[in-house]
């Protein structure tokens, strides 16, 4: 950028109103720090999908005050959890009910390390509070906040940022999911050929990266944002998109809440470059590149967890898997999250054919069906990744496990996808659906 940029307590300025302005629309709502280098995004930079919004930003102002009003209030809301996890009962803020809720939730987090963590029984439990009340819990679990010398209140507030920054909009990117994702790279970090490598650094890096690693995301995928010309595809040139807002979003937080300000400023740019190193690892168009990387290692046997390059490596293995472990789940909880997911590829589709714009690839609803979606995204993106991911943990109960979840639930898919074409054939010769037919399609309703 040929402008001049000065950074002000956290601003940026230039050396002429022009250089100002044009360098200002190049930005969008994003503010570079200097010292670091790490472009950082503004918390509520990022309006709503909306086609009003969509090259508009005049109204982000309005928005940002807002969400931080109620991120003011969300603290209030949540802080018995920080409470909770320190071990102090509130006496007379909650009613009984919210004691047993808790107790159940409390429960819950002793289990936190088994793959049949019911994640959404959790954020029922934790009254929506999911995302804050894990981290806290695997915060102090792993030793990090006296490792780290963390502020228990400052972290909760980050915390609270992160979690808030998730639209409960989206069927499927929402604080939710970001907590699954969260609980699997626990269980992950706890496999022994990687647990026995890690350091502190290590284990804090992969939970904020997992907990954030979606943050702000706006329901619909990169493709959209180009063709629609949003202001982020402008400013990260439609190279990773997403995850790249995702990344400066969590920098902008982390340095809002000051959560490591106390710490050395060479330890923090550290984090902060490795952090974005680990969330776009997640975008899946690089799918391919980490797994011939990952294979060309293990044929080798030349990976050297000693070395920090091959374990932050692992690190990102781990936490792709995380991103996609949904098919590796007891059925109950892998069959909500499909839906999820499918419901939030359709909303787009239906939003592209009102504008008339052409339908994304596996977002129309009446072509693309959920088992289908989910046969496909199994065999070409999962399976591969976890029976590597088998191969370098060597065949762990955990891995195994997955595996056998992974191809149980493939199973079951194909099994209701020729339930539905064969329904699909029989409406086509009789024109009525059956008793059983009909029982049958009740239960394969999507969202």
């Amino acid at each position: 950028m040929s402008c001049l940029m000065v950074e002000r307590c956290g601003e940026i300025s230039f050396d002429s109103p022009d250089q100002n302005a044009k360098c200002v629309r190049m930005l969008g709502d994003a503010r570079v720090r200097g010292q670091t280098g790490v472009l950082s995004e503004r918390r509520g930079s990022y309006p709503f999908i909306d086609f009003r919004l969509l090259n508009n930003t005049t109204l982000s102002g309005e928005i940002g005050t807002k969400k931080k009003v109620k991120r003011l209030l969300s603290f209030q809301r949540y802080f018995h959890a920080s409470r909770l996890l320190r071990g102090i009962i509130p006496q007379a803020s909650l009613y009984l009910l919210d004691e047993d809720y808790l107790g159940q939730a409390r429960h819950m987090l002793s289990k936190v390390g088994t793959w049949d963590f019911d994640i959404f029984l959790f954020d029922r439990l934790t009254n929506g509070n999911s995302l804050v009340t894990l981290l806290c819990h695997l915060f102090n679990v792993h030793g990090l906040i006296h490792h780290f010398q963390l502020d228990m209140v400052t972290l909760h507030r980050f915390l609270v940022m992160v979690q808030e920054d998730y639209h409960s909009q989206n069927p499927y990117h929402n604080a939710v999911h970001a907590a699954d994702v969260t609980q699997a790279m626990h269980c992950y970090l706890r496999e022994p050929k990687l647990a026995n490598f890690l350091t502190p650094s290590d284990i804090m890096l992969g939970l904020l990266a997992a907990a954030a690693h979606d943050v702000d995301h706006p329901g619909v995928n990169q493709p959209f944002l180009i063709k629609t010309k949003h202001h982020l595809a402008s400013l990260y040139q439609n190279v990773s998109v997403l995850e790249n807002h995702h990344w400066r979003s969590t920098i902008g937080m982390l340095r809002e809440s000051r959560l490591l300000a106390h710490l050395p400023k060479e330890v923090t740019q550290d984090i902060e470059q490795q952090l974005g190193s680990l969330i776009l690892a997640t975008d899946i168009n690089r799918q391919n590149e980490f797994l011939i990387r990952l294979k060309s290692h293990l044929d080798n046997q030349d990976l050297r967890l000693e070395d920090t390059r091959d374990r932050h490596f692992m690190l990102q293995i781990a936490l792709k898997c995380a991103d996609i472990c949904n098919p590796c789940r007891l059925w109950e909880l892998s069959k909500q999250w499909s839906e999820r997911v499918c419901e939030e590829f359709y909303r787009q589709g239906d939003l592209e054919q009102k504008f008339e714009l052409e339908i994304s690839p596996l977002c129309n609803q009446q072509k693309d069906t959920i088992p289908s979606i989910q046969i496909g995204f199994m065999t070409y993106i999962v399976e591969p990744l976890f029976e590597k991911w088998a191969q370098f943990t060597g065949d762990t109960p955990l891995s195994e496990n997955m595996l056998n979840h992974l191809r149980r639930n493939k199973a079951k898919w194909r099994s209701l996808l020729h339930k539905q074409h064969s329904s699909s054939r029989s409406n086509d010769h009789s024109g009525q659906v059956t008793g059983s037919q009909e029982q049958t399609l009740n239960e394969e309703e999507t969202p």
